[in-house]
């Protein structure tokens, strides 16, 4: 609101038109006071212009909306992804020339030819006669490109995080993470996860999923009948009534019941304006595939979901609903509820993969709550910086630093050994990448299921060569010094993330809390502290899934674990090519440091890898080899 404001009226632009994927998303685009909040103007949208707010399906009706607009003086229109492209395919684009096209939730767009809206962004980009604001959240979920390269170059990046969010409010100050699980069917044992004195949406499995029971209305009766008894429908709102054993009234809105007449009814209820900032107005949510991207009910307090979920930026967009501030709203929570395993080899393979899926969510939302992290050579030209608090005992030259910036919510962290990134790229990676390289990481099946469960694993498999290569695949322009460079800061983020929520409060239950308080900080600090010296070879020898490990372990039964831990186990493979190939590079930097090859019977397990590589590849050579004088004989 405050961009389009300022392209309006400073920037000569005609026009904004703001584009969200689905109608309920429309009435966050709704009037605001901005004045109030010392802005120079208010926002404000005609009726008749937010389309989304209009009755009925008729995007033909919509259309002839938004050419209307486009003729008239006045300033702002919302209408969803499909309205727009409806109309830039009638009109054209030249048909916008001048104006502001702000694409919410732009995740949506992909670059992928078939994807209508990318196509038509793509040649709004190339016409270069709009401006465009493209908002989303942290992570696709999805390996497809939402923008090609050349056309994202075009686009300044603003990174506004979780801690930024929550550091600014002024009441919401803690946000949770935690998974649990549960044997037999969920609704027994939803109440154990479940506080009915919460604002909560609850998010019931997808019906195609293992924890469904396929009958989702009968789900939505059994978590009604386990909160208390029912006492009828509001006819106005179309909500439950529930009393609790405790005597209090619940408020339920049943959004998974798909009969148009009833879902509408509660659907316009919980869009009414007028009960924004009605705390009382409903109490439960329980949704299927609504109240996810863009759903805005400020006092949701726990976002409970059954059943993990494929696309991480659907969990992401989950969370964000328990993220806005409200009065008295001192701290929110994300509890995805899974299935344990069950006895068949099918059921178990699925639900490792469930399991696998919900931890790396979970590291990773962990990852975008933390302050930013800027990392630095340790070098004696170092001092401090103003604006940065380094502790009880200020800077001290003769060790490894932490600085934290409260104003900026960013971190500053000294460590020896530490490559810097010298090309104009590297260095933006380092400074707004780091999160995508680490979800890439996080979410790679091998290193998840190597890191949490392999007793054999050398940790630098994974922060070395598995970290390495992966970073070679998605930045495959960079030459192998600043691959390494990379690497290193990327690593460096995820295991001091990792560390520093050792000391979190709730960490024995699998939840966390570093945001806008001073437990991460000093999380991190008392890591720094309690090291030798902190260098990036002992951050390189940390297995960056031993913390989420040790609260799995407290988290899932012994059974289910020992279950998980031996279907990991009858996969293992021997060292693949690509590994031995990355393993051999390490081993000649180790050559070249020490003036000898990784003994294969060192006692440090690191070198005795990096000789089992060579020893790989040696064999996958000769193998070659063997098969070419083979094919050769028959060829003769």
């Amino acid at each position: 609101m405050f961009i389009a404001l300022d392209k309006l009226h400073n920037q000569g632009l005609k026009q904004a038109i703001i584009v969200v994927p689905e109608k309920s998303i429309g009435a966050s685009f709704n009037d605001e006071p901005l004045r109030q909040f010392g802005f120079w103007a208010d926002w404000h949208v005609e009726p008749k212009w937010n389309l989304c707010n209009a009755p009925g399906a008729d995007n033909g009706r919509k259309v002839k909306s938004v050419k209307a607009f486009l003729e008239s003086d006045d300033k702002v229109l919302v209408c969803t992804h499909a309205t727009f492209r409806f109309a830039v395919d009638q009109f054209g684009v030249e048909a916008f020339d001048n104006r502001l096209i702000a694409v919410d939730e732009f995740h949506h767009v992909s670059a992928n030819p078939d994807n209508k809206l990318g196509l038509h962004l793509g040649q709004f980009i190339a016409q270069d006669r709009v401006h465009i604001v493209a908002m989303t959240s942290y992570f696709r979920g999805d390996a497809e490109a939402v923008l090609a390269p050349q056309d994202e170059a075009k686009f300044d990046t603003v990174t506004y995080t979780y801690y930024e969010q929550l550091s600014g409010y002024e009441y919401l100050k803690q946000l949770d993470i935690g998974y649990y699980f549960y044997s037999g069917s969920y609704t027994d044992d939803i109440l154990k996860v479940l506080d009915p004195s919460e604002k909560t949406i609850i998010h019931i499995p997808n019906v195609n999923s293992r924890e469904s029971t396929k009958q989702k209305i009968k789900e939505v009766e059994l978590i009604i009948e386990a909160l208390g008894e029912w006492l009828g429908t509001d006819p106005m709102t179309g909500f439950q009534f529930v009393k609790t054993p405790g005597g209090r009234i619940l408020r339920i809105a049943d959004l998974v019941d798909d009969d148009p007449t009833k879902r509408d009814r509660v659907v316009a209820a919980l869009k009414d304006p007028a009960q924004k900032n009605n705390r009382d107005h409903v109490d439960i949510i329980i949704a299927l595939g609504m109240a996810k991207e863009g759903f805005d009910w400020i006092w949701c307090e726990h976002a409970l979901t059954v059943g993990y979920r494929s696309s991480l930026t659907e969990i992401v967009q989950i969370i964000g609903r328990t993220t806005r501030d409200a009065p008295g709203k001192t701290r929110a929570r994300f509890t995805n509820l899974i299935a344990e395993l069950d006895a068949s080899q099918e059921a178990v393979t699925e639900a490792v993969n469930d399991t696998l899926k919900a931890i790396a969510a979970s590291l990773l939302m962990e990852q975008v709550l933390t302050p930013r992290f800027e990392f630095k050579p340790k070098n004696p030209d170092n001092g401090p910086e103003e604006g940065f608090d380094y502790g009880d005992g200020g800077y001290d030259r003769e060790k490894c630093n932490v600085g934290f910036n409260q104003e900026t919510g960013q971190f500053q962290i000294e460590i020896k050994g530490l490559l810097a990134p010298k090309s104009e790229e590297a260095s933006r990676i380092c400074r707004e990448d780091l999160n995508e390289v680490i979800a890439t990481f996080v979410q790679d099946k091998t290193t998840i299921e190597r890191g949490l469960f392999d007793e054999e694993l050398v940790p630098e498999e994974l922060t070395q060569v598995r970290m390495g290569t992966i970073i070679r695949e998605k930045y495959p322009n960079l030459n192998e010094e600043d691959v390494e460079a990379v690497r290193q800061h990327a690593i460096a983020a995820l295991n001091l993330t990792q560390q520093a929520k050792k000391t979190l409060p709730g960490n024995d239950r699998g939840g966390s809390e570093p945001v806008a308080n001073t437990a991460f900080i000093d999380g991190v600090r008392k890591f720094v502290m309690d090291v030798r010296e902190l260098d990036i070879d002992l951050i390189d020898r940390i297995n960056p899934f031993s913390e989420a490990y040790a609260i799995l372990a407290r988290t899932m039964s012994e059974d289910s674990l020992k279950q998980v831990a031996a279907v990991i186990a009858a996969k293992r493979v021997s060292i693949p090519y690509e590994e031995a190939r990355a393993l051999a590079v390490r081993a000649l930097q180790f050559k070249k440091e020490r003036g000898r090859l990784p003994d294969i019977n060192a006692q440090d397990p690191w070198e005795k890898r990096m000789a089992e590589g060579v020893a790989a590849l040696q064999r996958y050579r000769s193998q070659k080899k063997a098969a070419e004088v083979s094919g050769g004989d028959m060829n003769a």
